[in-house]
């Protein structure tokens, strides 16, 4: 059964943005509608890897924005989506795209294990649409998942190329473990973590 992704242009809005997502689309820079759709595409895709091997969120409505969430998997599971991705990635971005997503997620992969707990769940990807933000849905889409975390005694991260959700992330118990600069996109980033709930209970303690 198809997983219906309507968040998916919303995300694509939101986040066109992001060094990130600019480096990827960077083949359609002269032509905006195609740069959009393209990034759709790629949000379709990375929701629906979410719903997959990990937790996928959308607004009350499904249009507005949404959550993808990356939780550990297993060596077989983990090579099958990532051979599944590179093949999607090899038909939907361009040459200088599927240059750039790679030699970004190597530069970023190889520096996480230095601050990221051990089976922490990965927040791969939060975007509300422009027009809807400011209303606090962000933080309802991550709310369950964080609960869910918490439950499981489950450590959290994130990247963000975007300083000003720095602050966001801060008030839902995310802290700045690592920044820094990605050479193909010549931007910083900042690798935050959010420790699992029985350390969070220690700390308040305290």
């Amino acid at each position: 059964m198809s997983l219906e992704l309507p968040s998916a242009p919303a995300l694509a809005d939101a986040l066109i943005v992001d060094p990130f997502y600019l480096a990827i689309s960077a083949d359609f820079e002269h032509d905006m509608p195609t740069r959009k759709a393209v990034l759709a595409r790629y949000f379709a895709y990375s929701l629906g890897e979410a719903a997959r091997t990990g937790r996928f969120l959308a607004t009350e409505d499904g249009k507005l924005g949404a959550a993808a969430w990356l939780l550990p998997r297993t060596n077989d599971v983990d090579a099958a989506e990532s051979a599944a991705k590179n093949e999607f990635l090899a038909s939907t971005l361009g040459p200088r795209g599927y240059d750039n997503y790679h030699r970004i997620v190597e530069f970023m992969a190889a520096r996480a294990p230095a601050v990221v707990p051990a089976g922490a769940w990965y927040l791969s990807i939060l975007g509300i649409s422009p027009a809807a933000q400011g209303r606090g849905l962000g933080a309802q889409l991550l709310a369950p998942t964080l609960v869910e975390a918490d439950a499981a005694g489950a450590p959290c991260f994130l990247e963000t190329f975007t300083p000003p959700s720095v602050a966001f992330y801060e008030r839902l118990g995310f802290r700045s473990a690592a920044e820094h600069l990605e050479p193909v996109t010549n931007s910083a980033y900042a690798i935050m973590c959010r420790p699992a709930a029985d350390i969070l209970r220690n700390n308040h303690g305290k």
